[in-house]
């Protein structure tokens, strides 16, 4: 080897050299500066539950709208004069009540208990056969029309009950699955089902309104139930709760979970009404906040891990109640 290639040769050990000092330099500085910085960015809290006695349930639901089951429009059998009308738009009417005369002897009458809802000509007007002249329409009576996909329909069956909610008028009623239509509708991948449910309504329900049917699946009455949030899960999957010893501190309890939905869970062992439990959150500081926390620490300053208690919102008080996603607490 020449005398040139071996100087190249020690120039670059020299500077491999170098670079090694430099990043060794860099870990230590991340190792003592940059990683307690970190998890100083982190703050711990904990958000409190309790637990009540109440019942939870799932549930299936569907879109649907409001539909009228009675309507009928009733037409002249032949050309004619209207003689004389009896009712008036708006009034109530019963079945067989006599409705209109025409000059052809026709006494047309309500086929079923109604309202008049339209009357489309006056007395003396000349109309044509099977012309519409006046339409009854039964708006206590109702249904709801929704339409089901394959995967939900075999959890439907006629006489199931269900729960009605009117989203314009935030009205709820009882009542049962009335019809289920098992010939598809619509074409595409997914084969969806026309189910029909009864109901009857008060004045400000009208036809088209949109409404969301729920039908409950199961249910745990009487049970211990705590929000979802609440809960915490080990490496198995166990689950767990936080809470506090008689030396506050807070230690880990199993629990076991039965029923839940979307917002609680059945706690079946391990938890008691009234219990307070506990949930750890961990938020991390933006980026700028970072480094700047990080140019102090370099001058000196000092650093904190900041641990709080924090009151949540979803505590449950007072008495039995009615909550949406099935869940009752008492």
């Amino acid at each position: 080897m020449t005398i040139k290639k071996k100087k190249k040769l020690s120039r670059l050990i020299r500077k491999l050299l170098i670079w090694i000092i430099l990043l060794a330099v860099a870990a230590a500085a991340i190792r003592i500066f940059v990683l307690p910085r970190l998890e100083a960015s982190a703050t711990i809290t904990y958000n409190s539950y309790t637990a009540r006695t109440g019942t939870i349930s799932n549930s299936l639901s569907f879109s649907g709208s409001i539909q009228v089951q009675n309507n009928e429009t009733i037409s002249s059998p032949s050309s004619a004069t209207v003689r004389q009308i009896y009712v008036s738009e708006g009034e109530k009417v019963t079945r067989d009540q006599r409705l209109m005369r025409l000059s052809n002897g026709s006494t047309l009458k309500a086929s079923f208990a109604g309202e008049v809802n339209q009357i489309n000509v006056e007395v003396g007007d000349e109309v044509g056969a099977n012309a519409s002249l006046i339409q009854i329409v039964d708006f206590e009576n109702m249904q709801v029309s929704m339409r089901v996909d394959e995967y939900s329909i075999s959890a439907l069956q006629v006489g199931q009950a269900c729960r009605i909610s009117i989203t314009a008028l935030n009205e709820t009623f009882d009542s049962r699955i009335a019809h289920i239509n098992r010939i598809p509708s619509g074409g595409g991948n997914t084969a969806y089902y026309t189910v029909t449910a009864e109901l009857q309504v008060a004045s400000d329900v009208l036809p088209g309104m949109a409404a969301t049917v729920t039908i409950p699946q199961q249910e745990a009455v009487d049970s211990i139930i705590l929000n979802k949030d609440a809960l915490s899960f080990g490496r198995d999957n166990s689950a767990y709760v936080l809470m506090y010893d008689e030396n506050q501190v807070l230690q880990q309890v199993p629990v076991t979970v039965g029923l839940d939905n979307d917002n609680y869970v059945e706690i079946t062992s391990g938890l008691k009404d009234g219990d307070t439990v506990y949930a750890q959150v961990t938020t991390t500081a933006g980026s700028g906040g970072l480094f700047s926390s990080l140019f102090s620490s370099f001058g000196g300053g000092g650093m904190q891990n900041n641990r709080q208690n924090r009151q949540n919102n979803s505590n449950f008080g007072g008495g039995r109640m009615n909550m949406p996603g099935g869940y009752g607490g008492r």
